[in-house]
């Protein structure tokens, strides 16, 4: 999926990731078609007086800015930062572009690169110091239309998520503390990694209210009060390659990747059985070009697939060879299959073997791929489900994010209690300093809410609950 760089934080994505990629990129870039939405391109540079225009956008970014400070042997007159997120880019241009509500709305998306010097831990996928993206820039003249669009988005990464890559999301709002910086609010999709029990942010779509329109200025004629401006309210949303990240981390097992069917370069690996010393050349000849007939049907049933015919590798190490690749799908194909006209399919995510007639075998695979599809998911969502624990004492809290689990806990929806839970959970709590001592942050309040009892407490303080948010440790 990637090579190592010589720069630390950065890394090579190679064509099996970036396939993956691709095919979010096709559904995502289609779907916002369909809502109205344009793509523009602006450049990766930003100015230093630009950059710092919105003060606590900045501040959240600020650590993480890389800036030019060179041309060749020359200083700069001043400092230019590479892009780590474009409002500030893209919004003067906006002021020009909006002059009245005929203007409106204006829906821009970009795919690019972003750059962002972390200097925590690097982790392929998940935290790199330049990753690609989609980030999308919308106004409008009122504030329901922009919440509309808010949740529209929200629903399409949701998509990407269960609908491509078989992995289960909560979506959610984010709390005052951990919304994006400079915005009104911010909505999530959340994932949880069940191996370690920590979440991940998967996507998230702001409404910007009118923070940043204020700042530059984009303004159109009040209709309501004659000879008055107003200002514009404005949404940003955005998705990147840490999606391939995430799905690794899901379905991979000890045997390597395993790749969720519509996201798979390949669907489908075709490997030649059975050829022995004592097998004739014109059998084998034969059984080639049978492998290659059932290739053939295949590909043109509109599945991604190869025939492996190298003749210098034994079958065993083919199977191992797609295995750590994670082909969803490997058909086998030998001297007895031809005879009788069928084939072997094997299931990448569980191993399972079943013969099936050649005859419409292009049918055949799409209902096993569908089948892996939603395996995939099903799976996924009930190993997710176990390690999502619902609590309402604190003794129970950290118990719980130790046994890898994230909590959904009544809380009073306050910062300072957010930052006491953080800190508390961060404790270790084993009598042999096992246990894991990053803090627990808000994933998010789910949309999906349960019941608050009459009179229910918060989980850390004795305010009343206002909601139930999910907390855990993160990446």
């Amino acid at each position: 999926m990637i090579e190592y760089y010589d720069i630390s934080g950065c890394y090579i994505l190679r064509p099996w990731a970036c396939s993956v990629w691709d095919h979010i990129r096709d559904f995502f870039d289609r779907e916002i078609k369909l809502l109205g939405v344009e793509n523009a391109y602006f450049p990766m540079f930003v100015s230093k007086s630009a950059l710092e225009k919105e003060a606590d956008h900045i501040a959240d970014f600020a650590p993480e800015v890389a800036w030019v400070t060179k041309s060749g042997q020359s200083d700069l007159a001043e400092p230019i930062a590479l892009r780590p997120t474009s409002e500030t880019i893209m919004y003067p241009s906006f002021a020009k572009w909006i002059r009245s509500h005929r203007d409106l709305p204006l829906k821009i998306n970009q795919w690019a690169n972003v750059v962002r010097w972390e200097f925590k831990n690097p982790t392929p996928f998940l935290r790199t110091r330049e990753f690609l993206w989609q980030e999308g820039h919308t106004a409008y003249e009122t504030k329901p239309e922009a919440d509309k669009e808010v949740l529209q988005i929200l629903e399409l990464y949701r998509r990407v998520y269960e609908e491509y890559l078989a992995v289960p999301v909560i979506k959610g709002k984010k709390s005052e503390k951990e919304k994006f910086a400079g915005g009104l609010y911010t909505t999530t999709v959340e994932a949880i990694i069940p191996s370690t029990g920590r979440g991940v942010q998967g996507a998230t779509s702001h409404n910007l209210g009118q923070n940043f329109s204020k700042m530059f200025d984009i303004l159109i004629e009040d209709n309501d009060r004659p000879g008055q401006k107003k200002h514009v309210w404005q949404n940003s949303w955005g998705l990147t390659t840490r999606t391939i990240g995430v799905m690794i981390m899901l379905h991979g097992d000890n045997k390597g990747l395993v790749l969720p069917p519509r996201v798979a370069s390949l669907q489908a690996v075709i490997v030649p059985c059975g050829i022995t010393a004592s097998l004739s050349e014109a059998d084998r000849a034969a059984l080639m070009a049978y492998g290659k007939q059932v290739e053939d049907a295949l590909r043109a049933g509109g599945i991604r697939v190869k025939f492996d015919d190298r003749d210098n590798y034994t079958p065993g190490y083919k199977f191992n060879h797609w295995e750590l690749r994670g082909v969803p799908l490997r058909i086998e194909v030998g001297p007895r299959d031809m005879k009788n006209k069928q084939i072997v399919a094997v299931r990448r995510d569980t191993g399972e073997k079943t013969s099936h007639s050649v005859d419409n075998i292009a049918t055949t695979a799409k209902t096993l791929l569908t089948t892996i599809q939603d395996s995939l998911l099903a799976r996924a969502t009930a190993v997710r489900d176990a390690h999502v624990r619902r609590i309402e004492n604190w003794e129970d809290f950290v118990p719980a994010l130790n046994a890898k689990c994230a909590v959904l806990a009544p809380w009073c929806d306050e910062t300072p209690c957010e930052e006491d839970i953080k800190k508390s959970s961060a404790k270790v709590d084993t009598d042999d300093g096992s246990g894991a001592a990053m803090g627990a942050k808000s994933l998010c309040k789910p949309f999906e809410q349960p019941e608050l009892k009459a009179g229910q407490k918060c989980v850390k303080c004795d305010k009343p609950a206002k909601v139930f948010c999910l907390f855990g440790r993160s990446y």
